[in-house]
């Protein structure tokens, strides 16, 4: 996925135009500081598409025929664009320089700090499929095995690791991470959701199973930690138990609906808290 700075700063000779929304009020199709990059031929990035991103794509193609530099939009979406989320967007659009370019690169320089990491034991079938599906999404994925030549191709935003114990990975991971337990080996499975449940910080804890795979390590767990309570936070089968389809493809699926749900809330509820921290400081 080529990042919307490179983009910007391979147009910049064409000409294009920086589209921003600055603010977002109510329902809308997109949130503040989403972007998109309008030449005369294309248009890269969304604002939420529809009528509100035709408008712009319009009035950006009219910026740069007539040189303009730039402008400022308020639109109500509702009575002006006749969408239906019914919200107000302030929006900025400007030509193209080398400071945007600067801007967007730093910006997503952040972004991908603060991507949720998801790290996949067991680089099989399905190991291989879920990487490939969570490769586009914005998550920080590693895929790991403990076996030579296992992972082979991954797309560029995939990690690979080969470790001789993949425990390693689980110890040294950052606080809220996912991990996903999907090895050659019902023993190594079992080992590695262990740790990830005792750590008593990460967002999500899978191991793909049955219903009976669960109950047997939900027995070793009890007897090794009795007074743990960490066994509720195993997510097991992965994906849920309410599709009957054991492709790879699905199964990744159904994981990756499950990640987005869980990490993107956990997230957002971390950044609440910060900001909330930040506050009483400042106060």
């Amino acid at each position: 996925m080529i990042a919307l700075s490179a983009i910007l700063d391979a147009q910049l000779a064409e000409g294009a135009i920086l589209v921003r929304i600055e603010t977002a009020e109510g329902s809308t199709p997109r949130e503040a500081g989403a972007v998109m990059i309008v030449t005369t031929e294309r248009s890269t990035g969304t604002i939420g598409g529809g009528q509100l991103e035709f408008h712009c794509i319009d009035i950006a193609r009219t910026m740069l025929a007539g040189g303009e530099l730039s402008r400022r939009l308020d639109i109500p979406l509702g009575p002006q664009m006749g969408q239906c989320c019914g919200g107000r967007v302030s929006v900025t659009l400007e030509r193209g320089s080398p400071a945007h370019v600067d801007m967007l690169a730093t910006e997503e320089a952040a972004r991908r700090a603060r991507r949720p990491a998801i790290l996949i034991f067991g680089a099989g079938h399905t190991g291989r499929v879920l990487a490939r599906t969570l490769a586009p999404l914005p998550f920080a994925v590693t895929l790991i095995d403990d076996r030579d030549d296992q992972v082979g191709e991954m797309p560029a935003e995939i990690a690979r690791l080969r470790l001789d114990d993949p425990e390693q990975a689980i110890a040294t991971a950052p606080a809220g991470a996912a991990f996903i337990v999907l090895t050659h080996s019902h023993a190594l499975d079992y080992r590695l959701t262990e740790a990830a449940l005792l750590r008593g910080d990460a967002a999500y804890v899978g191991m793909i199973g049955s219903a009976t795979k669960r109950a047997r390590f939900a027995s070793s767990f009890r007897r090794r930690h009795p007074a743990s309570p960490a066994l509720a936070d195993l997510t097991c089968p992965i994906g849920g138990d309410d599709v009957d389809d054991k492709r790879p493809e699905v199964i990744a699926a159904l994981t990756t609906a499950e990640l987005v749900r869980c990490l993107l809330a956990h997230k957002r509820a971390s950044e609440r808290v910060r900001r909330r921290s930040g506050e009483k400081g400042w106060r």
